[in-house]
Parts: C-alpha cells; structure tokens; sequence
C-alpha cells in the first residue's frame, strides 16, 4: 500500500511538472495583443525565502515593424535577458557553480488583417540561452520558437458596445521538451471607461484607470527562464543539463504614463508556485533549487504604440 500510495504521488508530481512546463511556455509567448510595445527594458529581483539563494534579471527586448503593404507588416525581434541565479544553499548532492546565465532571441514576425476585424500573426526565431562557461555558443545552446495566431479586434466599436479583443492560436518551442504545439487563449473587455480586464496565460488583470496618466491592478501572472548548463553539473541523482524556472504570482501593479507612448510600471507580489530545478536531457529533475514562495517585484520602462 505505501509503494502504491508512492507511485500515485510520483505520478501527481509528473503532472504538476508537465503544468508547469506548459505555463512556462505560455509565459515566453508574444501574442500580437501584446505585442504593441516596440521597447521595453525592465528588472526583476525575488529573493528566496528560507534559503540564501536570490534572483535578478535584466531584460530588454524591440519590435521593429516594417510595412510590406496595406496594414501588413513584417516585425523583426530582438530581445536579450541577463539572469543571475546565485546559488549559496548546499544541497549536498552537486557543487552547482553556475550563477549567470544570458539569452538571445532573433525572430521575424508577420502580420496581415483578414475580413471581419480579424488579423493573422506568426512569428519564428532562434533563442540561443545558456551559462556559456565555455565563453560561446554550443550546439545544444540554441533552440527554435515559432507561434501562430488569429485576432479578433473590437477595441473600437462603432456601435456603442464595450470594446474587446479575442487572441487564439497554437506555440512551440523546444524549450518545453513536448514535440508538439500548444494553444494559446487570450480575452480582454473594458467595463467602462474606468475598469477592464483580461482572461488567459500569461497574465490576467483587473485594471482600474484613474486617469490618461495613472492605473492601478490586481494581476496574477507566469513568469520563468530556461538556460542550457555548459559542462553538465553531475549529481548523486543524475547529470544536471539545464537549469529551469517555472513562478506564478498575484499581487498588485502600478503603472504611470509620461506620454500616450511611454509608460513606466512596477509590480509587486507573491508566488504561488516557485518551481526552480536542474534536469537532465530527458526533462526529468535531478535537483530542486527551491520550491518555496517569495516575494516578487518588477519594474520598468516601455514604448508602446
């Protein structure tokens, strides 16, 4: 009975893991109804609690949007993120000496509107992420992203109605380690002139406007990084690959607006799932980080259309 009630509980665990990989994956996405910002440079720190371990990262990513024809556009991305994962536990099964980890995505987006306010989105790129302690790029650094997906946009009615927008489509990446793509689903409607919100992953919000300068809202949202470890770390339970962070957090958010195009937020929170770990090649963990909730907070700049 107890081996029995064992294998339920690694089965469980399996899943939640899969969940969790799936969200993580939803988190890097970039759907077109989120994609109106054309630079965004921002910081996040959480340390962790009971344990002396902390994460930082610096993130900066630009959309260039090209027009190709009417309404059509071609947008290259770029966007490079600097994480530091200092590691001072002793797990006692690895020295694990990686703290910097960098990455690098280049992507071509494609835009295009179809009848009825709807509009096609892709994009495909190349992500090279890794701890590069050989001081460059390994094969099993890069790895590939692409998304699909359809808009419906009903921001501005006509008819009197309260506006909305509709995103759905499928994502891959071999991040994940799951050969095939997943879906994506995202809704946002305003109340009124002050209140909105947004439904699906990675993020949903309750946003009260108190003005053109200055909303508030309560948000809940994914967050994580993916890093190849160059010169695998090995351990009493398996040889460390990669290292992967999969955090859920809800809290409040705070964002001021300069102009119409330049805004700067901060956000703070709690996690509900701080998942950090090493895995093999196979996905499987080989050691747990940490898996305690923290405090969270991010704050930076954007440009946005």
């Amino acid at each position: 009975m107890k081996n029995l009630t064992i294998g339920k509980m690694t089965r469980l665990n399996k899943i939640i893991r899969t969940s969790c990989i799936v969200f993580c994956v939803f988190a890097f996405a970039k759907a077109y109804s989120q994609g109106t910002d054309l630079f965004r440079a921002e910081y996040t720190y959480f340390p962790q609690s009971n344990s002396d371990n902390s994460f930082r990262r610096f993130r900066t990513f630009v959309n260039v949007p090209l027009k190709v024809g009417e309404a059509s556009y071609l947008v290259p991305y770029l966007e490079y993120r600097n994480v530091e994962y200092l590691v001072k536990d002793n797990f006692r099964a690895t020295d694990f000496g990686s703290d910097r980890y960098e990455s690098f995505q280049v992507a071509l987006g494609y835009t295009f509107p179809m009848k009825n306010n709807w509009r096609f989105g892709s994009r495909t790129g190349v992500l090279v992420a890794s701890n590069f302690d050989e001081g460059k790029a390994r094969s099993d650094d890069y790895f590939f992203v692409g998304s699909v997906y359809f808009i419906k946009n009903e921001k501005k009615r006509e008819d009197g109605g309260k506006p909305w927008q509709l995103v759905v489509g499928v994502q891959y990446s071999t991040t994940a380690g799951r050969p095939f793509p997943l879906p994506y689903l995202n809704y946002y409607r305003e109340l009124n002139e002050s209140w909105s919100f947004t439904l699906g992953a990675p993020k949903m919000n309750l946003k009260y406007r108190f003005n053109e300068k200055n909303d508030v809202q309560l948000y809940a949202r994914l967050d994580g990084f993916y890093a190849n470890i160059q010169n695998d770390q090995p351990t009493t339970r398996g040889v460390a690959e990669d290292v992967s962070m999969t955090v859920a957090m809800f809290g409040p958010g705070y964002q001021h607006n300069f102009t119409k195009h330049i805004s700067a937020y901060i956000y703070a929170g709690y996690t509900f799932i701080n998942d950090i770990r090493l895995r093999d090649d196979n996905g499987d963990d080989v050691v747990t980080l940490n898996d305690t909730n923290t405090f969270y907070s991010r704050i930076g700049i954007k440009f946005k259309i």
